[in-house]
């Protein structure tokens, strides 16, 4: 299936100068305003390192509500000194902690969304991780993911605000409480996120970054559970008109043919992960854990695979379950199947939007010294939250937090130096699209 990438924004919001070439970087230079950014960045980075140490040793594990609320406590004051309206948005029906959300309004420039999370995915009763300094390198839990990124969208805005540049700029934060593990249904714990990226025209999320390589495209995700069912009868009889292939077959068949049909398409996944059959059958979906029973001598009566799905576009994902319905109704001999599909994390589909953000934010990383900006390869990249505003706003980036390696893993690591560059990097960019003749929407 071929794929068509085309800018997606809304008529309300269509793009005009942001889709203009950025200037080639030989010609940039670091100079008024943007020079005074840098050098306030340098002048905080002490300040800036504190605070990350500071809300590294709050354990924040998703389900440690009271953690997750205590990290989102501490920008509230920051965020305040800085003119926003902060606002805690519990999340009680979802059983998380809640979000940070921070609005600052104006009708200067593009209409800004900037994305962090507070949570980790270290449980609050596991053995307790702490920042730990050593040079240049930083490690504990959540250090690069992302209250490393945290930190540097917040100390951007400072830069901007220490130098009273953020002027009439509209901007809303959200740092969610969940992104490791989404609350459920999505609709309701991504609800404040998808309302503010509506209002915007840029969204930016502060993931950890490097290499050169800013994120333009994620894949989305989706689950799936098939269900098949055979007649259950003595084993001499398998294959006879009056019992068929069995539920073990029928689902043999149905995997197979979904692999030979969609296995080749670029950026579409999918995977079985987990699968029982035989005579008796329990299976636990929030688990994902099941058992069987079964004997050789007898017909298997039903067998359940639970599975995932990754794809590029609403597009791709609607076209490869079609297919797979198409499959699943071909049912072999006395057998029945079933197979359906539950969302999770919309696709960040690459669009023209998207590289004309990436132009301007890779001549941002020039003029600093730091070198050209790539996008990345969509097949190399997990979900994440910016993939729930990418399709409302006409242009979106992520992985503009600091460099590191680890996540998810007691020796994650920060790259402290890559702090005050992604925070530079970021400021620059902000006030680039929040002046008065910046590139923006209208």
């Amino acid at each position: 299936m071929k794929i068509i990438i085309a800018v997606f924004c809304f008529a309300l919001f269509p793009l005009t100068a942001l889709a203009q070439e950025a200037p080639p970087a030989e010609a940039a230079a670091l100079a008024g305003d943007e020079a005074a950014i840098v050098a306030r960045v340098d002048e905080n980075f002490d300040a800036s390192l504190a605070m990350l140490e500071e809300i590294v040793n709050m354990n924040s594990g998703t389900m440690n509500h009271e953690g997750v609320r205590e990290v989102g406590h501490a920008f509230t004051e920051p965020f305040e000194a800085l003119g926003f309206k902060v606002e805690w948005l519990e999340q009680d029906d979802v059983n998380r902690a809640g979000h940070f959300q921070a609005v600052k309004k104006g009708d200067t420039g593009a209409r800004l969304l900037l994305i962090g999370h507070l949570d980790t995915v270290f449980a609050k009763d596991g053995d307790f991780l702490e920042w730990r300094r050593d040079g240049d390198i930083a490690t504990g839990p959540g250090v690069v993911d992302m209250k490393g990124g945290d930190i540097v969208l917040l100390y951007a805005l400072k830069a901007l605000d220490d130098l009273d540049l953020l002027g009439d700029a509209a901007i809303t934060v959200i740092m969610t409480g969940d992104e490791e593990m989404s609350g459920k249904p999505i609709d309701i714990s991504r609800k404040a996120l998808i309302k503010a990226a509506k209002r915007a025209d840029v969204a930016l999320n502060f993931e950890g970054g490097g290499d050169g390589e800013v994120v333009t495209s994620r894949r989305g995700s989706s689950g799936w559970t098939l269900t098949t069912t055979g007649v259950r009868a003595h084993s001499s009889g398998i294959f006879s008109e009056d019992v068929g292939a069995g539920a073990i077959f029928e689902m043999a068949r149905i995997l197979d043919e979904i692999y030979e049909a969609l296995a080749q398409e670029e950026y579409l996944t999918f995977n079985p992960g987990v699968i029982v059959g035989g005579t008796d059958v329990q299976y636990d979906k929030d688990a994902t854990r099941g058992a069987a029973f079964g004997k050789t001598n007898v017909v298997a009566q039903k067998a359940v695979v639970d599975g995932g799905l990754r794809f590029i576009s609403e597009e791709q994902k609607e076209s490869a379950r079609e297919r797979m319905r198409e499959i699943v109704a071909d049912h072999r001999p006395q057998t029945g199947a079933e197979i359906t599909f539950e969302d999770s994390y919309p696709a960040m589909t690459p669009t023209e939007g998207n590289e004309a953000l990436l132009a301007i934010a890779s001549d941002v990383s020039e003029t600093l010294g730091q070198g050209p900006l790539t996008g990345n390869d969509p097949s190399k990249r997990g979900a994440a939250d910016i993939s729930f505003a990418a399709p409302y706003v006409a242009a979106s980036m992520d992985g503009l937090g600091p460099s590191g390696g680890r996540g998810h893993t007691p020796e994650e690591w920060l790259d402290i130096p890559s702090v005050k560059d992604a925070t530079a990097r970021a400021a620059v960019l902000i006030y680039r699209l929040t002046r008065e003749d910046a590139p923006r929407f209208q």
